[in-house]
Order: structure tokens, then C-alpha cells, then sequence
């Protein structure tokens, strides 16, 4: 997968994995990731998948409905990815923290939901449920932020809620803050972020 690495001045931090949204790339988040931990590795991933040209990590079907062939497909393929890229760039494998936006904070969540050992924890703004009805690994000693909107158009409150429920029944730690400025990713939440980031 197209990616950045960028190697810290502290091997003992996680290294951040950065998943931008729809439309967006490899370079979005960097700021971010500065704001949350500047001395940290960053493991920053381009989508594969293109949508009208954006970049995406997964096809959906329309607005809100997610392809959940495809989803579980890259799901599996971004951690196979993580694997290679632990061993290339030589950074410790269970020691990632995802940060994503919308689609890329769904990917996110996917990997959460699917693989126990992917993520040590997740910065998730503005996600959705990824998928319904299926069994969430024990989730116990992850640490999940979730940024979300009380009037975000894409993903209604109900919708991160459901999401925080879901986790928490899996045993990961959940910390939900909310915001009120639509689907936008704010400063405001990304500081609640890094607040949280240094209590882990």
C-alpha cells in the first residue's frame, strides 16, 4: 500500500498509524499526528480503493452503506499490510495506534472488530459501526477515543453510540467526546485527542 514512515525520536512510543477520509491522502493527517505525540513513529496509509478518483480504504455502495465483501477484504489486506510494514520499517508490531477520519477512522474500527492484535488502541473521528451482527474479539486492554458530532449529517449521534456500546461489550475502553460542527474534524477534538492520548 502507498504509505509514508516516518521514524521517531522515540522507539518506545507507538508508532501512529494515520487513515485519512474520502477524497483525501497519505499527507492529510500529519499535522495531527504532530499534535498528538511529535516524538512518535507515523505509518501514514493511502486507500486503495478510488471512488469517482478519491481515495478510499473501501468500496461502499452508497452514502452510509458500506460493500461488506470489499470492507472485510481490505480489512484483512491493511493488516496483512501493518505485518510487512512492522518487519520493513522495524517498529514494534504490537505497539500501533490508528488515527482516522471518517472512513479511514471506519477502517479503523474494522480492524478492531475483526482482528484482536491489529491496534493497540484507535483515535477514531467521526466513524461508523462497521459491521453488524458478528462476534467482536476480546477487546480487553484497548483504548478507543471517538470523536463524534451531535449534528454530524453522515454519521448521526445514535450511530457513534451504537459504535462506543459495541466496543465496550468487547472490553475495550472507550472515551467519547462530542462535538457540534457537522461531520468536520476540529481542532477542539483533535486537543480532547491528545489529552486522552497521554493518559495511556
Amino acid at each position: 500500500m502507498k504509505h509514508i514512515f516516518k521514524k521517531g525520536q522515540d522507539s518506545n512510543k507507538p508508532t501512529l498509524l494515520l487513515l485519512h477520509g474520502t477524497g483525501g491522502n497519505e499527507l492529510d493527517l500529519l499535522p495531527i499526528a504532530g499534535r498528538i505525540d511529535d516524538k512518535a513513529s507515523i505509518l501514514s496509509v493511502r486507500g486503495n480503493v478510488l471512488e469517482n478518483g478519491m481515495p478510499r480504504f473501501f468500496k461502499r455502495l452508497s452514502e452510509g452503506i458500506f460493500d461488506e465483501e470489499d470492507l472485510i477484504f481490505r480489512t484483512k489486506e491493511l493488516n496483512q499490510f501493518l505485518d510487512e510494514a512492522a518487519e520493513e520499517h522495524k517498529f514494534e508490531r504490537d505497539n500501533i495506534i490508528a488515527i482516522g477520519y471518517s472512513n479511514g477512522a471506519n477502517i479503523a474500527a474494522s480492524l478492531l472488530f475483526h482482528y484482536q492484535d491489529a491496534l493497540k488502541g484507535a483515535i477514531l473521528h467521526h466513524p461508523m459501526v462497521p459491521r453488524r451482527g458478528i462476534e467482536l474479539p476480546d477487546l480487553s486492554g484497548k483504548s478507543v477515543f471517538i470523536a463524534a458530532g451531535t449534528n454530524d449529517p453522515i454519521c448521526p449521534p445514535s450511530e457513534s453510540k451504537e459504535l462506543e456500546d459495541l466496543l465496550k461489550n468487547a472490553n475495550a475502553k472507550v472515551e467519547m467526546f462530542w462535538e457540534n460542527r457537522g461531520h468536520q474534524l476540529t481542532v477542539e477534538e483533535v486537543e480532547a485527542a491528545s489529552r486522552w492520548y497521554v493518559t495511556l
